[in-house]
């Protein structure tokens, strides 16, 4: 019994040791190859129209957008859909999803969504303060807008493909400087909070 017992303890700890060493594996050589996160930039934005009307609380708005994304290496991408939100001094004024999608995007591609508008009116609480710097912006020529994206995707290695999900760490921020009627020239501006690959929520 003794002999039969130190035997299955024996295999046990074989068992243990070898799922360690494929873990940490598979942890050092994830560590090494992890593919790069998908860049997301703002390349042209402008506003043909984007008045608040004091006495109504209405913000009238007509925001186009330039979406580039370029995937660096290693995985492919597919995207179910895009979510593009607009905000202005932390009040959300509009919202659009994206027509293009669903799209597929192989590795060392890169995609452009061209002429995403985003129209309309939307009632919105200013305080005083925000007024105050809406005027003072309008008389600038540019507005601070802060533009976010809600992805659906999945990723897919070689033959292996996860399910749709969406990143974990909250929307991606573009935090944009937009100029009104083309009035001068927008600066292309890249993206943060991308953690599409590296914190996914399945």
């Amino acid at each position: 019994m003794t002999g039969r017992r130190a035997c299955i303890d024996c295999s046990f700890c074989l068992f243990c040791n070898t799922i360690l060493c494929f873990t940490l594996v598979f942890s050092i050589v994830w560590f090494i190859f992890l593919p790069q996160e998908p860049k997301f930039s703002i390349t042209n934005a402008s506003l043909t129209n984007f008045d608040f009307i004091g006495t109504t609380r209405t913000l009238h708005y007509n925001l186009e957008l330039n979406i580039t994304i370029r995937n660096p290496k290693k995985v492919d991408i597919y995207y179910n859909s895009i979510q593009v939100i607009a905000k202005y001094k932390k009040k959300e004024f509009a919202m659009l999803t994206v027509d293009s999608t669903p799209f597929y995007q192989g590795h060392k591609n890169t995609t452009i969504l061209d002429h995403v508008v985003l129209e309309g009116q939307q009632s919105v609480e200013f305080g005083e303060p925000e007024v105050s710097k809406f005027k003072a912006e309008t008389a600038a020529g540019f507005y601070s807008i802060d533009v976010q994206l809600v992805l659906q995707v999945k990723l897919g290695y070689d033959m292996f493909k996860t399910r749709y999900y969406q990143q974990s760490g909250g929307k991606i921020d573009c935090k944009l400087k937009v100029p009104l009627r083309h009035a001068r020239r927008f600066k292309t501006t890249k993206c943060g909070n991308v953690y599409i690959i590296s914190d996914p929520v399945f």
